[in-house]
């Protein structure tokens, strides 16, 4: 018979809590404790990211012209509003951004009867016009 192997425990036992201030070489509690998944950071600036290396392709191949039309454009479509009581569908921005035809998490959970903020439409544009 063979003898298993045992996986021995990562995590600290005992933390090292020093009355200190942590700098950059050392460790605190939190940093022992809680675990940051190196990719978080990755995914959270994703969209950003493709974004930037989209415009950065075309800047190469279609001059600077191109993507600061494209950001003009996106500026643009950002400032469009509606009231104040009504919640934005984003709509040009997607369409600019080529996002129009994905389905993402918000697309169908993020119906506006599951939002928690109605409000009452004379109400919001009393007070945004400055009538109350």
């Amino acid at each position: 018979m063979e003898q298993s192997i045992k996986v021995q425990p990562t995590a600290n036992t005992v933390l090292d809590a020093a009355p200190t201030v942590a700098g950059p070489g050392k460790s605190n509690c939190l940093m022992q404790v809680a675990h940051i998944h190196r990719l978080r950071d990755s995914e959270a600036n994703y969209d950003t990211h493709q974004y930037n290396l989209q415009m950065q392709v075309l800047r190469n191949r279609e001059g600077l012209n191109a993507p600061l039309k494209m950001g003009m454009e996106l500026h643009a479509a950002r400032q469009v509003g509606r009231l104040p009581f009504l919640q934005s569908s984003r709509m040009m921005e997607d369409v600019l951004l080529g996002r129009d035809e994905m389905i993402t998490f918000p697309d169908f959970l993020g119906a506006p009867e599951n939002f928690e903020f109605l409000r009452q439409p004379h109400v919001v544009m009393e007070k945004s016009l400055g009538i109350y």
